[in-house]
């Protein structure tokens, strides 16, 4: 079985897309589910372009990859400076990630239009800049930007660029559609000339398609059908105007419909939950129409097929479900989720009996819970407190006697000042307490945890990390209702945790106690 290398880069171009913004500590959360789902490549950032990326590899320096290799991305040196001398190849170079790869022009057109340099002086760049790091970095591999454009373009200057990475030792070539509009049958045309005519391009190579004109996944498996052995793409799509090639669909393409190996049968169940989990990250709503993860993906709704599956499921489904960590659902009366909890227990290590008549009572309660607003992608602690409380394995740790949150401001032009007060009791001792914050679900927080670290000492080592809110309800103006998600940590572990309500400090409360039980459970 042939191998294929998985390349991530959710947390560079999929951060390009229009509304989202990644924090540093969503990037580090979303790197440690693709490690855990057995990517091969993940692409961080562009060391040096901007903090937040600055921020991430320093510290993803001390994350121990178990699956994965940590990329930085770049471009190749300005023509004004000497290589050595480029603070974007010295930026790529103090990340200390295994791989580095650089993107270079292709397409004649950028060369003269956007590069504003000779065409010979692109190919020295393009040369110089893999030379210089291949002697420095483990793998280097080079995006052939716009790379089908420039080749319909101008054919002997593409394959010259080409040419400029091999020689220079780049690992991998990777033809880009930068533009996302190429369709399937040039993507295999060219590709298929470029074997056949050209030998000094004997080395790997990928695909690295966007999806402008609706084709990035099609346009990958073409590619890989052709013999490319690495493919580039994003988690749910994501990326810049209309996104890149979804690693959701050619991910279940690849393994299930082709038969290439790139990633093991285990974590492909898991795929679903990397989808949803990167989709809440994101503070995005869920596509349900989404092929192979989305809600809808095995819904069945006409009476014709819900009669017909019943009896046999590949009448109206083209792959078992289960294969993808998804399930087969009939609507109205809804007959899916129970594997999805039974699996989740085993995920959590937890010593209940999965044959439980309790894993239907979680069922039926976490669809009610989802009806109201919940959702518990990204946040699995929520998830495990409600399964520990079904099987009694949750414990009470205080009682909420009452809080008060006043938020003024003094003067025009100067911030709010937001105080909580708050009584928990712990047992039959009653403490009132109080405390300030940048912003009032900060001071409730401050005075949560404050008021219980005389009784709970570890929770002083706990921090709020991220803190998302979401609009469930159109159209009510401020009396939707809203879902909260909140990250904590501590110096070993992250959490989430969901509130959902009208009113957006209860939700956070609800979010808040549940991180501080979910720690105190944990020890």
């Amino acid at each position: 079985m042939q191998k294929i290398e998985l390349y991530d880069t959710t947390l560079r171009d999929g951060a390009q897309s229009e509304d989202i913004s990644f924090s540093v500590e969503d990037k580090l959360r979303i790197a440690e589910k693709l490690d855990d789902f057995g990517i091969h490549y993940i692409e961080g950032g562009w060391p040096g372009a901007n903090p937040r990326d600055a921020e991430f590899f320093k510290k993803a320096k001390s994350f121990k990859f178990r699956n994965s290799k940590l990329a930085a991305f770049g471009s190749t040196y300005h023509a004004s400076h000497k290589v050595n001398d480029d603070p974007n190849i010295k930026a790529l170079l103090s990340s200390k990630t295994p791989v580095v790869t650089i993107v270079g022009k292709t397409w004649d057109f950028h060369v003269r239009e956007a590069l504003r340099v000779s065409l010979q002086t692109n190919l020295e760049l393009i040369y110089n800049t893999i030379t210089y790091l291949k002697k420095r970095v483990p793998q280097v591999f080079f995006d052939a930007e716009h790379f089908f454009d420039g080749y319909k373009a101008n054919q002997e200057y593409a394959l010259k660029a080409l040419e400029a990475a091999v020689s220079g030792g780049a690992d991998c070539i990777v033809l880009c559609d930068s533009n996302g509009g190429t369709l399937p049958h040039d993507v295999e045309r060219i590709i298929r000339e470029l074997k056949t005519q050209n030998s000094k391009l004997i080395t790997q190579f990928g695909i690295h398609a966007h999806n402008d004109s609706e084709c990035a996944v099609a346009n990958s498996i073409v590619a890989v059908g052709s013999g490319a052995t690495q493919v580039q793409g994003t988690i749910n799509g994501l990326g810049e105007r209309c996104g890149n090639a979804n690693l959701m669909s050619v991910i279940p393409n690849l393994k299930i419909k082709l038969k290439y190996d790139c990633v093991t049968d285990s974590n492909l169940k898991k795929i679903k939950d990397l989808s949803r989990f990167v989709t809440e990250i994101s503070n995005l709503r869920p596509f349900k129409r989404q092929p192979y993860v989305g809600d809808s993906a095995f819904a069945h709704k006409g009476g014709i097929h819900v009669s017909a599956i019943q009896r046999h499921p590949e009448t109206y489904e083209h792959i078992r479900p289960d294969l993808v960590g998804n399930y087969q659902r009939v609507l109205v009366s809804d007959l899916g989720g129970r594997s999805n909890i039974i699996r989740k227990i085993k995920d959590f290590k937890l010593k209940v009996d999965p044959d439980s008549p309790k894993v239907a009572q979680i069922v039926k309660e976490l669809k009610d819970l989802e009806n109201q607003g919940f959702q518990f992608e990204g946040a699995e602690a929520s998830f495990e407190l409600l399964i520990k409380k079904t099987f009694g394995l949750h414990r009470k740790f205080f009682d909420l006697a009452g809080f008060r949150l006043i938020v003024e401001k003094r003067k025009e032009g100067e911030d709010p000042i937001s105080e909580a007060t708050i009584m928990v009791k712990v047992g039959k001792k009653l403490e009132h307490t109080a405390a300030t914050g940048h912003g009032p679900v900060n001071a409730l927080d401050n005075a949560l945890r404050k008021a219980l670290e005389k009784f709970y000492p570890q929770l002083r080592h706990v921090k709020l990390i991220d803190y998302k809110v979401r609009v469930l309800t159109a159209g009510v103006g401020t009396a939707a209702k809203v879902r909260v998600l909140i990250e904590s940590g501590d110096e070993l572990h992250k959490w989430g945790t969901v509130g959902v309500s009208e009113n957006i400090i209860e939700a956070s409360y609800q979010a808040l106690v549940d991180s501080i039980e979910y720690k105190l459970l944990r020890g």
